[in-house]
Protein backbone atom coordinates (compact mmCIF):
# COMPACT_ATOMS: atom_id res chain seq x y z
CA UNK A 1 0.00 0.00 0.00
CA UNK A 2 3.01 2.33 0.90
CA UNK A 3 4.35 1.53 -2.92
CA UNK A 4 0.40 2.07 -4.47
CA UNK A 5 0.61 5.50 -1.90
CA UNK A 6 3.82 6.83 -3.54
CA UNK A 7 2.95 5.40 -7.15
CA UNK A 8 0.00 7.33 -7.02
CA UNK A 9 1.68 10.37 -6.04
CA UNK A 10 3.90 10.55 -9.09
CA UNK A 11 3.30 14.01 -11.03
CA UNK A 12 1.35 14.10 -13.30
CA UNK A 13 -0.27 10.71 -12.51
CA UNK A 14 -3.87 9.94 -12.07
CA UNK A 15 -6.48 7.65 -11.06
CA UNK A 16 -7.56 5.68 -14.10
CA UNK A 17 -11.52 5.98 -12.85
CA UNK A 18 -13.03 4.63 -16.14
CA UNK A 19 -10.51 1.74 -16.51
CA UNK A 20 -10.94 0.65 -12.42
CA UNK A 21 -15.25 1.04 -12.60
CA UNK A 22 -15.96 -2.58 -11.59
CA UNK A 23 -19.95 -2.74 -11.69
CA UNK A 24 -19.93 -4.36 -8.44
CA UNK A 25 -22.95 -3.96 -5.18
CA UNK A 26 -22.45 -5.28 -1.61
CA UNK A 27 -25.44 -6.96 -2.04
CA UNK A 28 -23.52 -9.32 -4.32
CA UNK A 29 -19.88 -9.38 -3.14
CA UNK A 30 -19.44 -9.50 1.01
CA UNK A 31 -16.22 -7.13 0.05
CA UNK A 32 -14.65 -4.49 -2.12
CA UNK A 33 -13.06 -5.59 -5.25
CA UNK A 34 -8.83 -4.91 -5.55
CA UNK A 35 -10.29 -2.20 -7.95
CA UNK A 36 -12.18 -0.33 -6.02
CA UNK A 37 -9.28 -0.76 -3.22
CA UNK A 38 -7.05 0.68 -5.53
CA UNK A 39 -8.90 3.31 -7.22
CA UNK A 40 -10.20 5.25 -3.88
CA UNK A 41 -6.93 5.16 -2.82
CA UNK A 42 -5.47 6.45 -5.71
CA UNK A 43 -8.03 9.18 -6.00
CA UNK A 44 -7.31 9.93 -2.17
CA UNK A 45 -3.41 10.38 -3.16
CA UNK A 46 -4.21 12.49 -6.69
CA UNK A 47 -6.57 15.06 -5.04
CA UNK A 48 -3.77 15.51 -1.68
CA UNK A 49 -1.24 16.48 -4.02
CA UNK A 50 -2.76 17.98 -6.85
CA UNK A 51 -5.79 20.17 -5.10
CA UNK A 52 -5.09 20.63 -0.99
CA UNK A 53 -1.15 20.52 -0.65
CA UNK A 54 -0.37 23.58 -3.75
CA UNK A 55 -2.67 25.60 -1.22
CA UNK A 56 -1.31 24.82 1.81
CA UNK A 57 0.14 27.86 3.66
CA UNK A 58 -1.02 29.85 0.21
CA UNK A 59 -4.75 30.22 0.39
CA UNK A 60 -5.47 34.49 -0.12
CA UNK A 61 -8.02 35.64 2.53
CA UNK A 62 -10.59 35.77 -0.68
CA UNK A 63 -10.15 31.57 -0.29
CA UNK A 64 -11.52 31.35 2.98
CA UNK A 65 -14.88 32.36 4.47
CA UNK A 66 -16.99 31.56 7.14
CA UNK A 67 -20.00 29.04 6.71
CA UNK A 68 -21.31 29.34 9.88
CA UNK A 69 -20.32 31.17 13.52
CA UNK A 70 -16.65 29.18 14.08
CA UNK A 71 -16.95 26.98 11.09
CA UNK A 72 -14.46 27.52 8.13
CA UNK A 73 -14.58 26.69 4.83
CA UNK A 74 -12.13 26.94 2.41
CA UNK A 75 -12.29 27.22 -1.57
CA UNK A 76 -10.08 23.60 -1.33
CA UNK A 77 -12.55 22.04 0.38
CA UNK A 78 -14.61 22.89 -2.60
CA UNK A 79 -12.22 21.85 -5.50
CA UNK A 80 -11.34 18.55 -3.41
CA UNK A 81 -15.05 17.29 -2.73
CA UNK A 82 -15.79 17.69 -6.36
CA UNK A 83 -12.79 15.69 -7.64
CA UNK A 84 -13.66 13.37 -4.86
CA UNK A 85 -17.19 12.93 -6.19
CA UNK A 86 -16.39 12.94 -9.47
CA UNK A 87 -13.75 9.78 -8.80
CA UNK A 88 -16.06 8.06 -6.78
CA UNK A 89 -19.41 8.52 -8.77
CA UNK A 90 -19.41 5.15 -11.36
CA UNK A 91 -17.28 2.88 -8.79
CA UNK A 92 -20.60 1.42 -7.22
CA UNK A 93 -23.54 1.81 -9.05
CA UNK A 94 -26.71 2.78 -7.20
CA UNK A 95 -24.21 4.40 -4.30
CA UNK A 96 -25.32 7.69 -2.78
CA UNK A 97 -22.58 10.07 -2.20
CA UNK A 98 -22.45 12.63 0.83
CA UNK A 99 -20.06 15.45 0.72
CA UNK A 100 -19.55 17.75 3.67
CA UNK A 101 -19.73 20.87 2.09
CA UNK A 102 -22.20 19.33 -0.22
CA UNK A 103 -24.64 18.34 2.81
CA UNK A 104 -23.92 22.19 4.24
CA UNK A 105 -25.83 23.35 1.53
CA UNK A 106 -28.27 20.84 1.46
CA UNK A 107 -29.10 19.52 4.58
CA UNK A 108 -31.83 17.10 2.72
CA UNK A 109 -28.62 14.81 1.39
CA UNK A 110 -27.97 13.65 5.33
CA UNK A 111 -31.72 12.17 4.75
CA UNK A 112 -31.80 8.43 5.14
CA UNK A 113 -27.99 7.87 5.70
CA UNK A 114 -28.95 4.39 7.11
CA UNK A 115 -29.88 3.40 3.80
CA UNK A 116 -28.25 1.43 0.97
CA UNK A 117 -24.63 2.52 0.03
CA UNK A 118 -23.49 5.79 0.69
CA UNK A 119 -19.98 7.18 0.31
CA UNK A 120 -19.11 9.70 2.78
CA UNK A 121 -16.62 12.23 1.92
CA UNK A 122 -14.31 14.99 4.20
CA UNK A 123 -12.81 16.86 1.87
CA UNK A 124 -9.99 18.38 4.42
CA UNK A 125 -10.95 17.64 7.66
CA UNK A 126 -9.32 19.78 9.83
CA UNK A 127 -9.89 22.88 8.06
CA UNK A 128 -9.68 25.21 10.94
CA UNK A 129 -5.96 23.72 11.06
CA UNK A 130 -5.31 24.00 7.33
CA UNK A 131 -6.89 27.83 6.83
CA UNK A 132 -4.28 28.07 9.52
CA UNK A 133 -1.07 26.95 8.04
CA UNK A 134 -0.83 24.35 10.34
CA UNK A 135 -0.96 20.37 11.04
CA UNK A 136 -2.64 18.23 11.12
CA UNK A 137 -5.33 17.50 8.51
CA UNK A 138 -6.73 15.17 6.39
CA UNK A 139 -8.52 13.84 3.31
CA UNK A 140 -11.21 10.71 4.15
CA UNK A 141 -13.77 8.39 2.57
CA UNK A 142 -15.45 6.28 4.29
CA UNK A 143 -18.42 3.78 2.48
CA UNK A 144 -21.17 3.02 4.39
CA UNK A 145 -23.50 -0.11 3.70
CA UNK A 146 -27.35 0.26 5.46
CA UNK A 147 -26.27 2.34 8.63
CA UNK A 148 -23.09 0.17 9.32
CA UNK A 149 -19.52 0.94 8.45
CA UNK A 150 -18.01 -0.50 5.46
CA UNK A 151 -14.46 0.78 4.47
CA UNK A 152 -12.55 3.70 5.78
CA UNK A 153 -9.58 5.65 3.96
CA UNK A 154 -8.03 8.68 6.41
CA UNK A 155 -5.22 10.17 4.32
CA UNK A 156 -2.49 12.23 5.62
CA UNK A 157 -1.13 14.71 3.04
CA UNK A 158 1.96 15.80 4.67
CA UNK A 159 3.35 12.34 6.29
CA UNK A 160 1.56 10.04 2.88
CA UNK A 161 0.16 8.24 5.84
CA UNK A 162 -2.71 6.23 4.86
CA UNK A 163 -4.52 4.68 7.42
CA UNK A 164 -7.57 2.19 6.00
CA UNK A 165 -9.98 -0.64 7.07
CA UNK A 166 -12.77 -2.66 5.85
CA UNK A 167 -15.14 -4.64 7.92
CA UNK A 168 -14.04 -7.70 9.37
CA UNK A 169 -10.38 -7.57 7.72
CA UNK A 170 -8.65 -5.43 9.84
CA UNK A 171 -7.34 -1.80 10.23
CA UNK A 172 -3.70 -1.11 8.41
CA UNK A 173 -1.49 2.18 8.22
CA UNK A 174 0.03 1.89 4.87
CA UNK A 175 1.34 -1.76 4.42
CA UNK A 176 1.28 -2.50 8.44
CA UNK A 177 -1.62 -4.06 9.93
CA UNK A 178 -2.69 -1.82 12.90
CA UNK A 179 -3.88 -3.08 16.55
CA UNK A 180 -4.11 -1.20 19.58
CA UNK A 181 -2.15 -1.71 22.30
CA UNK A 182 -2.36 -1.18 26.44
CA UNK A 183 -0.58 1.83 28.02
CA UNK A 184 2.58 1.70 30.01
CA UNK A 185 0.95 4.78 31.69
CA UNK A 186 -1.15 6.98 33.37
CA UNK A 187 -4.09 6.88 29.77
CA UNK A 188 -4.53 10.34 28.18
CA UNK A 189 -7.67 11.48 27.19
CA UNK A 190 -8.79 13.89 24.56
CA UNK A 191 -12.07 15.33 25.07
CA UNK A 192 -13.75 17.19 22.33
CA UNK A 193 -16.06 19.50 24.68
CA UNK A 194 -15.92 22.65 22.54
CA UNK A 195 -19.94 22.74 21.86
CA UNK A 196 -20.73 22.22 25.15
CA UNK A 197 -21.53 24.78 27.67
CA UNK A 198 -18.89 26.29 29.60
CA UNK A 199 -20.57 25.13 33.01
CA UNK A 200 -20.60 21.59 31.20
CA UNK A 201 -17.35 21.59 30.08
CA UNK A 202 -15.70 22.52 33.07
CA UNK A 203 -17.72 19.70 34.97
CA UNK A 204 -17.02 16.79 31.94
CA UNK A 205 -13.40 17.95 32.31
CA UNK A 206 -12.95 17.66 35.93
CA UNK A 207 -14.65 14.49 36.10
CA UNK A 208 -12.28 12.73 33.53
CA UNK A 209 -9.34 14.42 35.01
CA UNK A 210 -9.89 12.24 38.26
CA UNK A 211 -8.94 9.04 35.82
CA UNK A 212 -7.03 10.20 32.86
CA UNK A 213 -4.24 12.96 31.80
CA UNK A 214 -6.06 15.35 29.70
CA UNK A 215 -4.37 16.58 26.16
CA UNK A 216 -5.65 18.94 23.32
CA UNK A 217 -7.57 17.90 20.95
CA UNK A 218 -5.95 18.06 17.34
CA UNK A 219 -8.89 19.43 16.00
CA UNK A 220 -9.01 16.85 13.23
CA UNK A 221 -10.98 13.15 13.21
CA UNK A 222 -8.48 12.09 10.47
CA UNK A 223 -5.45 12.51 13.23
CA UNK A 224 -7.99 12.10 16.24
CA UNK A 225 -8.37 8.21 15.52
CA UNK A 226 -5.04 7.20 14.42
CA UNK A 227 -4.03 8.56 17.86
CA UNK A 228 -5.83 6.18 19.80
CA UNK A 229 -4.31 3.34 17.53
CA UNK A 230 -0.99 4.33 17.60
CA UNK A 231 -1.41 5.08 21.51
CA UNK A 232 -0.88 8.51 21.56
CA UNK A 233 -4.19 8.98 23.32
CA UNK A 234 -6.46 6.12 25.09
CA UNK A 235 -9.88 7.69 25.36
CA UNK A 236 -11.84 10.48 22.47
CA UNK A 237 -15.34 12.06 23.51
CA UNK A 238 -16.91 13.70 21.15
CA UNK A 239 -20.52 15.49 20.98
CA UNK A 240 -20.75 16.09 18.25
CA UNK A 241 -20.30 13.38 15.72
CA UNK A 242 -21.24 14.55 11.85
CA UNK A 243 -21.07 11.53 9.82
CA UNK A 244 -17.97 12.49 7.78
CA UNK A 245 -15.96 13.34 10.60
CA UNK A 246 -16.18 10.03 12.45
CA UNK A 247 -17.03 7.14 10.44
CA UNK A 248 -14.02 6.54 9.16
CA UNK A 249 -12.02 7.13 12.52
CA UNK A 250 -14.54 4.74 14.57
CA UNK A 251 -14.37 2.02 11.39
CA UNK A 252 -10.35 2.31 11.97
CA UNK A 253 -10.74 2.32 15.38
CA UNK A 254 -12.93 -0.58 15.41
CA UNK A 255 -10.96 -2.85 13.24
CA UNK A 256 -7.96 -2.21 15.18
CA UNK A 257 -9.28 -3.57 18.19
CA UNK A 258 -10.36 -0.57 19.71
CA UNK A 259 -13.50 0.35 21.32
CA UNK A 260 -16.55 2.97 19.88
CA UNK A 261 -20.27 3.47 20.63
CA UNK A 262 -22.92 6.36 22.13
CA UNK A 263 -22.63 7.85 25.28
CA UNK A 264 -25.20 5.58 26.37
CA UNK A 265 -22.65 2.52 24.96
CA UNK A 266 -25.00 1.65 22.59
CA UNK A 267 -23.37 0.62 18.90
CA UNK A 268 -22.49 3.78 17.00
CA UNK A 269 -24.35 3.87 13.45
CA UNK A 270 -24.75 6.22 11.17
CA UNK A 271 -28.46 7.94 11.66
CA UNK A 272 -29.08 6.25 14.89
CA UNK A 273 -30.88 9.83 15.70
CA UNK A 274 -28.35 9.53 19.00
CA UNK A 275 -25.76 11.95 20.27
CA UNK A 276 -22.18 11.89 21.08
CA UNK A 277 -19.18 9.32 20.32
CA UNK A 278 -16.88 7.31 23.54
CA UNK A 279 -13.83 6.05 21.78
CA UNK A 280 -11.59 4.06 23.60
CA UNK A 281 -8.11 1.95 22.82
CA UNK A 282 -8.48 -0.83 25.34
CA UNK A 283 -11.37 -2.38 27.32
CA UNK A 284 -10.04 -1.00 30.63
CA UNK A 285 -10.00 2.74 29.54
CA UNK A 286 -13.35 1.98 27.80
CA UNK A 287 -14.86 0.95 31.00
CA UNK A 288 -13.82 4.10 33.10
CA UNK A 289 -14.86 6.53 30.35
CA UNK A 290 -18.24 5.12 29.83
CA UNK A 291 -18.61 4.86 34.09
CA UNK A 292 -17.40 8.62 34.41
CA UNK A 293 -20.14 9.49 31.77
CA UNK A 294 -22.85 7.50 33.55
CA UNK A 295 -22.17 9.17 36.71
CA UNK A 296 -22.06 13.00 35.00
CA UNK A 297 -25.67 11.99 33.13
CA UNK A 298 -24.96 13.78 30.14
CA UNK A 299 -28.50 14.95 28.88
CA UNK A 300 -29.39 13.27 25.32
CA UNK A 301 -31.17 16.40 24.34
CA UNK A 302 -28.17 18.62 24.49
CA UNK A 303 -28.34 21.34 22.24
CA UNK A 304 -25.81 20.99 18.92
CA UNK A 305 -24.62 24.27 16.83
CA UNK A 306 -23.58 23.71 14.06
CA UNK A 307 -24.82 25.02 10.22
CA UNK A 308 -26.50 22.13 9.71
CA UNK A 309 -29.02 22.46 12.28
CA UNK A 310 -29.25 26.23 11.59
CA UNK A 311 -30.53 25.23 8.41
CA UNK A 312 -33.69 23.45 9.27
CA UNK A 313 -32.37 20.26 9.78
CA UNK A 314 -34.72 17.98 12.11
CA UNK A 315 -33.81 17.53 15.61
CA UNK A 316 -33.87 13.31 14.90
CA UNK A 317 -31.33 14.13 11.87
CA UNK A 318 -29.16 17.19 13.72
CA UNK A 319 -28.76 15.10 17.21
CA UNK A 320 -27.50 12.14 15.15
CA UNK A 321 -24.61 13.55 12.94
Amino acid sequence: MREQVRKAGKLGSRPSVERLSPRLTLANANILSDAVRHTVVSLLVHVAREIVMPRYRTLQSTDISEKSPGETVTIVDHEAEAALHEGLRELLPGARIVGEEAASDDPGLLEHLDEGLVWLIDPVDGTSNFSAGKPPFGVMIALVSDGQPVAAWLYDPLARRLCRAERGRGAFIDDVAARVTSPARRPVASLATQFMTAEMRSGVESAFAKAFDLAPIPRCAAEHYPRLVLGGNQVALFQRTLPWDHVAGALFLAEAGGRVARWDGSPYRVGDGKIGILAASHDESWETALNILRVINLPDDMPVPFQIAAKGLSRKGAAAQ
